[in-house]
């Protein structure tokens, strides 16, 4: 017989809580953006919303990486 333990919760399983103090709604919506961004949600999404094959993850990488070490090549030459 198999027994179903509760996996522990994770900040990211709870959701993003923002409370409205005094009716500054505009304060607490910046505030529930910036949370959302930290929490990497809207990233997630896009990532989920279709099936990216392993070799294509892994050739995207690749594009990133190699970006990122041109764009320091180039901060370092400007020195």
């Amino acid at each position: 017989m198999r027994r179903f333990t509760r996996k522990p919760r994770d900040a990211k399983d709870e959701g993003v809580k923002v409370t409205v103090r005094d009716g500054q709604f505009e304060k607490a919506l910046r505030q529930f953006k910036r949370k959302v961004d930290q929490a990497g949600i809207l990233k997630e999404l896009r990532d989920r919303q279709h099936y990216t094959k392993p070799s294509e993850r892994r050739k995207l990488a690749k594009a990133a990486a190699r970006k990122r070490w041109l764009k320091k090549l180039k901060k370092l030459e400007d020195r």
